[in-house]
């Protein structure tokens, strides 16, 4: 049967009326009836704006120079008006917060519905049923405002799922979801195309996660234009993904280490499907080489919870008896699933909440009686969602607040916000306007606005979300030179490849307790631990069972001690 196009770019390019150069360069691209596409790219590259032409936010919303034509289902989008598209495109938002319309969780899935004048019993069962396959159902009375960021990711999935459109845009799917419940969106959309004759396209930066599950094909765009079409086993086998800063999967960076050439008869796109075959004895020997990390000295303790017990009504508990030393100069992760207390904890320990039970030491010293501006000289948090903290119309100022708020002089304040900047990567924009921002630039401008304020402790609460690997890196190493000097640094993370990078040490919450303090090799490859905090296991412990490695704990301890060595961290 002949394959019918239902997305068709031809000669396509695009121009923000505020930019002087085009974001989308002569895209020619068909993707046909019942597809499942994968479109990945570093920032920048062009694919959220791609995006935006598929629903119809281009030319309608974001205004701009269009040359070339696109058609959905054989129609010029020009031709049709954003509500006319949003009956045949739904889609998926990465700022869940830009989603929501109603008061409650289920207002907001039922919201399409209410539109189209669906009788009430129909639309309450239809809720219901939506609501079960995202794991929303008992929170549909919640307000927004109660919702951690993985609760709205998953109300807006189901706010789009809950309509019958034919084409389905996931704009960054995975962002803010816990490991384990971004496995199971990626499921859960695989199911839905399975399911249905629906078309799927995904614009993710978390390549290895999204391949999860099989795709039709993947896209790769940089600097707006299509640098690949092919299937995802060709893909990895190519120098595509390095070459344009996106994170290949974690078994191929280990293969590589160990010196195997990925091709395509090995079927490497998926973990499952990976066949390494005579590769097994290359990668033994080459874990078998890594010499042993050496334990490193520990420091003085920096920061203590003894005992901590927490809840926000005196009823139900969200923390309960947390113990934990930091010592001066680590960095360690926090992980959990959404709702675990991760947040939470943080609050508690930069003073916007008051612990119920238990004691918080800095340097032994109870820190109770420190007001919230002590408590910030030397505790700097970075939030998750970079719109609660923004508070000024200019990205220079943004940075300058803090040091302002302290009187220093603009004489001062002046190379230490640009040295920030440049640091994350903001310095072509320290004049910009922050409306002008992607959610990911936004995030960079959040953690520069704490990062100039020279905290000895930092704690960021998913420093790396909405950032494509160049980026992340570029963050991370910051980070990592920062640690060098002596600022310790947790990080609240969902990103298990973050976890194991850069963090040698993790703390993992499960229902407000406490269940592993830890190493991260450990952590990921504890079958106990991993369902009790929504967390997944790597793909490189899979590995180690393909290759007959025993010991899978041991062989993940061995990548990070030889990617560490490599890039001398």
């Amino acid at each position: 049967m002949e394959k019918q196009a239902i997305i068709e770019f031809k000669n396509f390019s695009f121009q923000y009326y505020s930019q002087s150069a085009p974001t989308l360069h002569d895209i020619n691209l068909t993707i046909y009836k019942g597809e499942k596409v994968l479109i990945v790219g570093p920032s920048g590259s062009g694919k959220s704006t791609l995006g935006h032409c598929i629903n119809g936010l281009i030319p309608f919303a974001y205004k701009g120079e269009i040359s070339g034509s696109l058609a959905i289902k054989g129609q010029d989008t020009r031709e049709k008006s954003i509500f006319e598209l949003s009956k045949i495109v739904g889609t998926v938002l990465q700022d869940s917060d830009g989603q929501f319309v109603g008061l409650t969780a289920g207002e907001d899935i039922a919201f399409a519905l209410e539109n189209d004048n669906v009788p009430h019993d129909a639309m309450q069962s239809r809720v219901k049923q939506v609501a079960e396959m995202v794991e929303m159902d008992q929170l549909l009375n919640s307000s927004p405002f109660e919702l951690s960021g993985g609760q709205k990711q998953r109300t807006s999935l189901a706010g789009v799922m809950i309509d019958n459109v034919e084409i389905l845009l996931f704009d960054e799917p995975l962002a803010n979801l816990d490991p384990a419940t971004g496995k199971t969106a990626i499921e859960i959309i695989d199911d839905i195309h399975k399911d249905s004759d629906k078309t799927v396209v995904i614009i993710e930066h978390r390549l290895e996660d999204v391949l999860h599950r099989e795709v039709s094909r993947v896209i790769v765009l940089n600097d707006g234009r299509i640098v690949a079409d092919m299937d995802a086993h060709e893909l990895v086998c190519s120098n595509i993904l390095t070459e344009t800063g996106i994170r290949e999967p974690l078994y191929i960076t280990a293969l590589k280490y160990a010196g195997v050439e990925v091709t395509c008869d090995m079927h490497p796109g998926y973990i499952e499907t990976l066949e390494i075959g005579s590769a097994k004895g290359t990668v033994k020997s080459w874990f078998k080489a890594i010499p042993p990390e050496t334990p490193h000295s520990e420091n003085p303790c920096v920061l203590q919870m003894e005992a901590v017990s927490f809840s926000y009504d005196g009823a139900r508990p969200i923390l309960q008896d947390i113990h934990f030393d930091l010592h001066e100069g680590e960095m360690i992760s926090l992980v959990g699933k959404n709702g675990a207390g991760k947040s939470t904890l943080s609050k508690l320990l930069c003073g916007f909440e008051k612990v119920d039970k238990g004691v918080i030491r800095y340097r032994g010293e109870d820190i109770k009686d420190k007001t919230i501006k002590e408590r910030a000289e030397i505790i700097g948090l970075v939030m998750q969602n970079p719109n609660q903290m923004i508070s000024k119309a200019l990205i220079y100022d943004e940075v300058a607040l803090g040091l302002r708020l302290r009187g220093v002089s603009e004489e001062e304040i002046k190379p230490r916000v640009e040295k920030v900047l440049k640091i994350c990567g903001l310095a072509p924009f320290i004049d910009w306007p922050i409306a002008a921002l992607s959610y990911g630039q936004k995030k960079r401008v959040t953690i520069a606005s704490i990062l100039v304020l020279d905290p000895k402790i930092l704690i960021l609460d998913e420093p790396t979300a909405g950032q494509d690997y160049r980026h992340y890196t570029d963050i991370m190493e910051f980070l990592v030179e920062l640690n060098r000097l002596g600022v310790t640094i947790i990080l609240i993370t969902h990103d298990m490849h973050l976890m194991l990078e850069y963090t040698p040490r993790a703390i993992v919450l499960s229902g407000g307790r406490m269940i592993a303090d830890t190493a991260a090799s450990f952590i990921l490859t504890n079958q106990e631990v991993i369902e009790k905090a929504n967390l997944k296991e790597t793909s490189l412990y899979h590995l180690a069972e393909l290759a007959g490695i025993p010991d899978g704990t041991h062989f993940v301890q061995g990548f990070i001690d030889y990617e560490r060595r490599l890039k001398n961290r």
